[in-house]
């Protein structure tokens, strides 16, 4: 699986320390940024990492900021991207099985890195459901992306 990764400077040492784990799941990475702790709008983080994922460069994104809130809500706004904030590992599989997650956002200040390693394996080894429900309503999410222009 390729996965865009990126963070703020909030989130930034998780992500330093997250990659050596995500090599070990076998996955290949594109680090958007940022590189240090010099401050960053994640918003501009957010909207490089969902670019990969959109334009199909990349499988799923990861991005770590303070709380992983502002990642969230600024990867709902673009279209084709269906992100959550998830701090625990039901969340990180069901998001992708039910709903088809493909931003996973992680708070940096939240989470630890024994839970983040976890909260990752989860993510990355989901599958969307072939249930008709959730397809259903998968396909419902993206009729609402074309709906307001």
């Amino acid at each position: 699986m390729k996965i865009a990764l990126g963070s703020d400077h909030c989130g930034f040492q998780l992500k330093k320390r997250m990659i050596p784990f995500l090599e070990s799941l076998g996955c290949e990475m594109v680090d958007i940024g940022c590189y240090s702790e010099e401050q960053v709008d994640f918003p501009d983080i957010v909207q490089n990492v969902a670019k990969k994922i959109v334009t199909k460069e990349c499988d799923r994104g990861i991005v770590f900021c303070g709380t992983g809130i502002g990642a969230a809500v600024a990867g709902n706004k673009i279209k084709g991207i269906r992100a959550a904030v998830c701090h625990d590992t039901y969340s990180a599989h069901q998001s992708v099985e039910h709903d088809n997650v493909n931003l996973m956002c992680v708070g940096g200040k939240i989470v630890s890195e024994w839970l983040a390693e976890d909260l990752i394996e989860s993510f990355i080894k989901a599958k969307f459901s072939a249930d008709e429900d959730f397809r259903r309503r998968v396909a419902k999410l993206d009729e609402m992306d074309n709906s307001f222009s």
